[in-house]
C-alpha cells in the first residue's frame, strides 16, 4: 500500500490519446525495448486528455524561460502487466548489482526490495488501489535543448537510490554554484515548477515522475478524491 491507496476514487472516464507530435518521445521506448508486455497496439505513450492538455501548458512555460527547449517523454501509460514486468526486472538488475540471488530469501534479498519498492508501485489488481502510472494520469519525462537530447540531470531515470530525490543535488549546489550540482539541480527545479504551474503533483521520491489526477495527485494536493482509476489492459476501447 501506498500512502495515497486510501483517497477514493470518482472515475469520470475520461478516454486516453495519443500523445501530440509537440511533445518530444525519447524512443526507442525503453520498457517496450526490454520486451514489456503491452500487448499488440497498445503504445505507451498515451494519457489522459487532461493531463496531455496540462502537458501542452507546461512546455509553453518551459519555453517562456528557455526558448527552443521542451518537455522529453520518457514513459507514459503502463498496463499493469507491464508494471508487473517492471518491478521483477528492476529487483532482478538491483539484487544483480549487489550479487544475490531475486528467488533466495535472505535479509539482503529483502533490503533490495524495500529500495525497489520505494520506486516501483506495487502491480496491484485492485481497482481501489492503481499503480500511477496505470491511470493513464501519471508520466515520466525529462528535459531536452534545441536538437531534441535529453539534459542531464544528475541521475538517470528509474535509478534506485537517494540521487533519484528531487532536491538530491541541493546541498552541493548551494556549496557551489558553478559546480555539475547546480547545474542538475537548476534544471530540475525547473521541470519541477513548469510542470507544478500546470497542476502536476511530483512523487516525492522521483525528479521525473508527475501526476494530474490520480491518487497520487490527490495525496499531495491535499485534494478529497481522485477522478483517474486504473485504464485496463486491454485499452482499445478507451482510446480517443
Amino acid at each position: 500500500m501506498r500512502p495515497w491507496n486510501s483517497i477514493p476514487i470518482t472515475e469520470v472516464d475520461e478516454p486516453l490519446q495519443k500523445i501530440p507530435t509537440a511533445l518530444l518521445r525519447l524512443e526507442p521506448h525503453p520498457y517496450a525495448a526490454l520486451g514489456a508486455p503491452y500487448g499488440p497496439d497498445a503504445s505507451p505513450f498515451r494519457l489522459r486528455q487532461g493531463v496531455v492538455t496540462r502537458l501542452l501548458q507546461a512546455q509553453q512555460e518551459l519555453q517562456k524561460e528557455q526558448p527552443g527547449w521542451s518537455l522529453a517523454i520518457f514513459d507514459a501509460w503502463r498496463p499493469v502487466a507491464v508494471q508487473r514486468f517492471m518491478v521483477r526486472h528492476s529487483l532482478v538488475a538491483e539484487c544483480g548489482r549487489i550479487g544475490i540471488n531475486p528467488d533466495h530469501p535472505s535479509p539482503e534479498r529483502d533490503r533490495a526490495e524495500a529500495a525497489v519498492g520505494r520506486f516501483w508501485a506495487p502491480p496491484s489488481d485492485d481497482p481501489a488501489t492503481p499503480p500511477p502510472h496505470s491511470t493513464g494520469a501519471a508520466v515520466d519525462l525529462t528535459l531536452a535543448d534545441a536538437g531534441g537530447q535529453a539534459l542531464a540531470m544528475g541521475g538517470e531515470i528509474d535509478a534506485i537510490g537517494r540521487v533519484s530525490e528531487p532536491l538530491f543535488h541541493q546541498a552541493a549546489a548551494l556549496a557551489d554554484s558553478s559546480s555539475p550540482a547546480a547545474v542538475w539541480h537548476q534544471r530540475r527545479q525547473l521541470l519541477a515548477r513548469v510542470m507544478a504551474g500546470a497542476g502536476f503533483e511530483q512523487h516525492p521520491n522521483e525528479w521525473w515522475h508527475f501526476s494530474w489526477g490520480d491518487q497520487l495527485w490527490a495525496w499531495r494536493s491535499g485534494a478529497r478524491e481522485a477522478f483517474y482509476g486504473r485504464v485496463g489492459d486491454s485499452a482499445s476501447s478507451r482510446l480517443s
